[in-house]
């Protein structure tokens, strides 16, 4: 069957339902559990573009291989980016998801940086409808639970050449998420790495691409030596500045409560990150975007100005940071508790997500409708 796009596009979906979908008994049993990124729904989506023909065939087929030449550019050359969003289920039943056109315009950010098509935002917004049209009943009820969201976009012309490809594929895959902190949220300690760069001055690092996180393996499996569950990058030029977690963005808060936040062109703009800021703003906080040192961190900690550090990002929301530790030094302790401003926001912004609280900036938007 074809449905239309939208209004904006004479484009039509070509919807084939999976023929042996999950049971229900199964399913039910996995959303019991489901762990982060170890299941997936019945469906996907996909639309191609070709430099002749545009964006064109979109469709929402059963869950499965991906057929790709040996050649393909991504395989080669990593033209390559993705996103990250949840859908939430309210109390109400109905299911919703988070700030969607903020995700679509940040892909379409990576995908210019990477030389790939930009999706339009009503397309990436409608794709999220179409999937949750037919797979709905895997977003879980659970406190804490969502439905993750991964649209992608890769390189799948049969060619060796090094240039732009002309033929693109977008993708949107979607897993059940239990909740990120099994038996209560815990601060945690995070490694520096004074060896490795995440991205370099003019390099990727503002655009969500497979190679930054690629970049970052090796020094995450370095954190996890030291018993660290996150690596903190610094700048790749000189060394002394904050950069990012390896997944998420770092906020530091000053005992006037002023929230400090590094900038830097190789930083990934957040959604969760500018959604916090958003909030403490809401309250009155002042909130700073600027380049952070090292020396600053330590000697904020070391003198009381700075008073509370968190990561955040799309999978844990915001995730409490309790010691900081390096080759020959260490801020913070492990066993330092939660920060009480952190908390707050988190709650405040996860009241928002599923459905608790006002959404006063209209970050919804209803999926299932």
């Amino acid at each position: 069957m074809t449905i239309p796009l939208t209004d904006v596009t004479p484009l039509l979906w070509q919807v084939t339902p999976n023929p042996e979908p999950t049971s229900v008994e199964e399913r039910e049993k996995i959303l019991t559990d489901p762990g982060f990124g170890e299941h997936f729904t019945d469906h996907m989506i996909d639309i191609c573009w070709s430099a002749q023909g545009g964006w064109h065939r979109p469709r929402v087929s059963p869950y499965g291989p991906i057929q790709l030449e040996p050649s393909a550019a991504v395989l080669h050359y990593a033209q390559e980016v993705f996103e990250g969003l949840k859908a939430y289920r309210h109390a109400d039943g109905s299911i919703w998801t988070f700030r969607p056109e903020s995700n679509g315009r940040r892909m379409q950010r990576s995908a210019h940086r990477l030389a790939l098509p930009e999706l339009p935002v009503e397309y990436f917004v409608e794709s999220l409808r179409r999937l949750i049209a037919l797979d709905g009943d895997w977003v879980p009820s659970a406190p804490e639970t969502s439905l993750y969201l991964r649209p992608f976009m890769f390189a799948k012309e049969a060619f060796l050449g090094v240039r732009p490809a002309n033929k693109v594929a977008f993708y949107l895959i979607a897993s059940p998420a239990g909740a990120y902190f099994k038996g209560g949220i815990a601060p945690v300690s995070i490694w520096l790495s004074d060896q490795f760069s995440r991205a370099g001055v003019g390099g990727t690092g503002s655009a969500k691409t497979g190679g930054n996180y690629a970049a970052s393996l090796l020094p995450q499996s370095e954190a996890y030596e030291h018993g660290c569950a996150q690596v903190l990058f610094l700048d790749s030029n000189e060394g002394k500045y904050l950069e990012e977690l390896g997944g998420m963005n770092v906020v530091l808060v000053y005992s006037d409560g002023t929230l400090v936040t590094p900038a830097s062109d190789s930083i990934l703009e957040g959604v969760t990150l500018d959604s916090i800021l958003q909030l403490a703003r809401d309250r009155g906080h002042r909130v700073e975007q600027r380049p952070v040192s090292l020396d600053e961190w330590k000697a904020g900690v070391a003198s009381g100005d700075i008073v509370e550090a968190f990561a955040c990002g799309t999978a844990a929301v915001v995730t409490p940071i309790a010691q900081l530790k390096g080759r020959d030094f260490s801020i913070g302790a492990a066993d330092a508790p939660a920060g009480e401003l952190t908390m707050s926001l988190r709650q405040e912004l996860t009241d928002i997500q599923y459905g608790r609280a006002d959404d006063k900036h209209g970050w919804l938007t209803r999926l299932d409708s």
